[in-house]
């Protein structure tokens, strides 16, 4: 099997990585119900997601096999609110990280992560934060094994 690379996202990549938000859309919708599952909402989530990074020092980086896009990572440069130390306010944020469902199991996730610790410590900074859905425990094992541990809970209340 030939290496898989990592490489930052250009623009000519934008329909390859909206095919991967939107099979996370389904995915986790059959999780917790209340992502899109329409084309459209990846290719909004998509643009989102660029002026997001775009205003904070981020970008997608992809893992591939041979030009074929096996996942994608977002990764920004972020600080929390005043109240955090000083020391930790500064941190790398995974925003996003996907892997094609037929690639899962082989590292990949493993692959993008340690990118984004190697990113953060050479922006100088000593934390790196990722969110999960508590439903998708397969991604919540991967970030655990890797060393993330709980930090805020959000709590939700359908009205």
């Amino acid at each position: 099997m030939p290496p898989i690379t990592l490489r930052t996202a250009l623009p000519q990549d934008r329909s390859t990585v909206v095919e991967l938000i939107h099979q996370l859309n389904v995915f986790e919708a059959d999780l917790v119900g209340d992502r899109r599952r329409d084309y459209g909402g990846a290719e909004a989530y998509y643009d989102e997601l660029m002026m997001r990074l775009a205003r904070r020092k981020g970008r997608i980086i992809l893992a591939e096999e041979t030009e074929i896009v096996v996942g994608a990572m977002g990764f920004s440069l972020d600080q929390d609110a005043a109240y955090v130390a000083d020391e930790v306010r500064q941190h790398g944020t995974v925003t996003d990280l996907i892997v094609h469902a037929e690639w899962r199991g082989r590292g990949i996730g493993q692959m993008l992560l340690n990118e984004a610790e190697r990113l953060t410590k050479e922006a100088g900074l000593t934390r790196l934060m990722i969110g999960a859905l508590v439903a998708n425990e397969r991604a919540v094992g991967t970030y655990t094994r890797f060393g993330f541990e709980p930090y805020v809970s959000f709590l939700k209340k359908e009205l």
